[in-house]
């Protein structure tokens, strides 16, 4: 079964993603793909169907965050530097949260990404992550 991916990367740890892809492209190839700005940019030489959006600090998180939101997006693989002030931190944050909330798998890092694409459920046409139902928190803070 096709699964949907995001992709995404900060400067400082986008020669790690793109290394990332080339050495999983036959494993990745075959699946759908989002990923922000020059990230998506520097993949498209690399995997196929790859939907470009803007770039994370011009609204690519927030787009990515609402694709979540939609439950358009099956995984993501963020690698994010946390040595490195971000200028949309707090957007950043919302697609963590998002990430989270919606139950999103999702690797900040090489090895998570290994781990992730390696596991069984990643091919899995079956497996569909539990979804929370978060009316009951909603209803209390009103």
């Amino acid at each position: 079964m096709t699964k949907t991916i995001a992709l995404v990367a900060h400067d400082n740890r986008k020669n790690d993603l793109v290394e990332w892809v080339k050495h999983n492209r036959n494993q990745l190839q075959g699946n759908r793909f989002f990923a922000t700005g020059t990230t998506g940019s520097l993949l498209t030489n690399i995997l196929n169907n790859i939907h470009l959006l803007k770039s994370g600090p011009l609204g690519g998180d927030q787009q990515l965050g609402a694709l979540i939101a939609e439950e358009k997006i099956d995984f993501m693989i963020f690698f994010w530097d946390p040595m490195s002030n971000q200028p949309h931190d707090v957007d950043v944050k919302a697609l963590l949260r998002m990430t989270v909330l919606y139950n999103i798998p999702t690797a900040c890092n090489r090895s998570s990404a290994d781990f992730l694409i390696t596991s069984p459920l990643f091919t899995d046409s079956e497996y569909h992550p539990a979804k929370k139902d978060y009316t009951y928190y909603l209803k209390r803070q009103v």
